[in-house]
């Protein structure tokens, strides 16, 4: 592949990645508040609605979901590193390609039957809004995949440096 297809590609990865992991939910962010300050005004001045309830469910489960991507992409997840501090860099590294290698393996197991069951959850809908129940849990499998890839790519490059013995 040329260099201009192959930056071109990148770039387009990088922007559907962007939008999954920044646009959308920030947009769903947004949506649950402003829902939610319907809710309340219709709680307290006219009468209560029972569609903001659910629609701030399905938004809060797509931005936690979405949210999750993004600072997997920072590396911004908090970590209990008591033992982990305390290892030589190559202990260190050792113990990043064997989480790595859990987190890859597992994800891809349970990636296939996560989406047979997110698939199977379209015959339900939601009570209130009748939305189909896989639409509200698609983003799981969405993040599942995310995190197969971002994962898998931490392994190679730490497996690089494991080899090349740049520890």
């Amino acid at each position: 592949m040329s260099a201009p297809k192959q930056h071109l590609l990148k770039r387009g990865g990088q922007t559907v990645l962007d939008i999954i992991e920044i646009y959308l939910p920030s947009l769903t962010f947004i949506t649950l508040f402003v829902v939610f300050l319907i809710q309340i005004f219709f709680r307290y001045f006219i009468v209560p609605l029972t569609w903001p309830m659910e629609l701030s469910l399905f938004c809060y489960l797509w931005t936690i979901l979405f949210g999750v991507c993004y600072a997997q992409r920072d590396d911004e997840h908090i970590r209990f590193t008591l033992v982990y501090d305390q290892v030589k860099p190559k202990g260190q590294l050792i113990m990043r390609i064997i989480a790595n290698i859990l987190l890859v393996s597992s994800f891809s197991i349970a990636l296939y039957p996560s989406y047979k069951y997110v698939q199977f959850m379209g015959f339900k809908k939601s009570n209130v809004l009748l939305i189909p129940m896989n639409w509200a849990y698609f983003p799981f499998v969405i993040m599942m995949a995310i995190l197969i890839f971002r994962f898998a790519i931490q392994l190679v490059k730490d497996l690089k440096l494991l080899f090349r013995g740049e520890v």
